[in-house]
């Protein structure tokens, strides 16, 4: 087996409660926006480039269907994790309850761990209904989609741990499960959180906390909780283009679903609810939460307010599929310069 022992530097060293001088910086594989191909095609790019991380969407369904995508995340990580040697991977998220079973989840992740040697992380959330329908039962209530990540993540933990697991739950069973390729080190589990509920849940049974949006509280209550010390990543989707209106055009047409917040996209059935949702969102209200065009200094303003609240990991998403590659030079060329200018490592 070839994991890396804790501490060789494969993740960023940065915590919560670090300085903002240990700040990282990822790339986004959105598989809402384009075919398995070109997503490894774009993270070896990504990689290339410099980029210290990459994370990864995992749908059924893309938000909006001019977003035209949603292939198997699991099987495109398979391929990124061969076909690249240093940028750390990671689901963003995976949500280990309706439509994936636990224990199903547990081996995916054993399985990657081994082929990235140790570069794989497991982002776990409560799911959308967008893509957890798909599979029947409905869609349960916040306080129970929780209940259903706490057991879903004792059983993947029992399960890395070696041995076989039973296991008899409110939500799950487990018949005799044992993992038989399993790496060294198993992958670190990141939760992600929207409020007290959730980072309470993460700060008990999390190794990194994955943030929704750009708040000091929420690191502060998954700290509260037993985070202290344990990586935050976030994330946020920008718009690069030479030309500053059709940025905001393609923000638009692709993005617009971003306005409506966690608690509304999370109930949300399929691409024609997002896109009822947002017939009134207008370009002016994208071009102001999402930065749009070529000037560095649009996006280290935009990404600002989340190493300003203790995220030590920040993960862009560049809208657009058939942008990256010239985006990914940019990045290269100007955005990650100014970057690590503005907060030196």
């Amino acid at each position: 087996m070839t994991g890396h022992p804790s501490g060789c530097g494969v993740f960023p060293a940065a915590r919560i409660g670090d300085t903002a001088e240990m700040v990282q910086f990822g790339y986004t594989m959105m598989t809402e926006q384009a075919g398995p191909r070109d997503l490894v095609d774009h993270v070896v790019l990504a990689e290339q480039a410099g980029f210290d991380f990459s994370v990864t969407s995992d749908h059924y369904f893309p938000w909006l269907t001019s977003q035209g995508h949603s292939p198997h995340a699991w099987t495109v990580l398979g391929a990124a994790a061969q076909a690249t040697s240093r940028i750390p991977l990671m689901t963003y998220v995976t949500c280990p309850t309706v439509r994936y079973h636990p224990a199903v989840v547990a081996q995916k992740a054993a399985t990657l761990q081994l082929l990235a040697e140790g570069r794989f992380r497991l982002g776990l959330g409560s799911g959308e209904n967008l893509n957890e329908h798909v599979v029947g039962g409905g869609w349960p209530p916040a306080d129970v989609r929780h209940e259903m990540l706490e057991e879903a993540v004792e059983i993947i933990r029992a399960l890395f741990g070696g041995g076989y697991v039973n296991h008899h739950g409110t939500h799950y069973d487990v018949e005799s499960a044992k993992l038989w390729d399993l790496p060294e080190e198993a992958p670190q589990i990141g939760i992600a959180v929207s409020g007290e509920q959730s980072c309470e849940l993460a700060g008990r049974l999390a190794d990194l906390v994955i943030g929704t949006e750009p708040k000091a509280d929420l690191l502060d209550a998954f700290a509260r909780h037993g985070g202290e010390g344990k990586p935050s990543v976030g994330q946020l989707p920008i718009c690069w283009d030479t030309d500053h209106d059709t940025a905001v055009a393609r923000a638009h047409d692709q993005f617009r679903w971003f306005a409506g917040g966690w608690k509304v996209n999370s109930e949300l059935p399929g691409p024609k609810s997002f896109e009822a949702a947002t017939q009134f969102v207008r370009k002016d209200d994208v071009a102001e939460s999402i930065p749009c065009g070529d000037n560095p200094d649009d996006f280290v303003k935009a990404i600002a307010p989340y190493v300003e609240a203790g995220f030590s990991e920040v993960a862009v998403v560049q809208v657009g599929g058939d942008t990256q590659p010239a985006f990914i030079n940019w990045a290269q060329e100007t955005l990650l310069p100014a970057l690590r200018s503005t907060w030196p490592s």
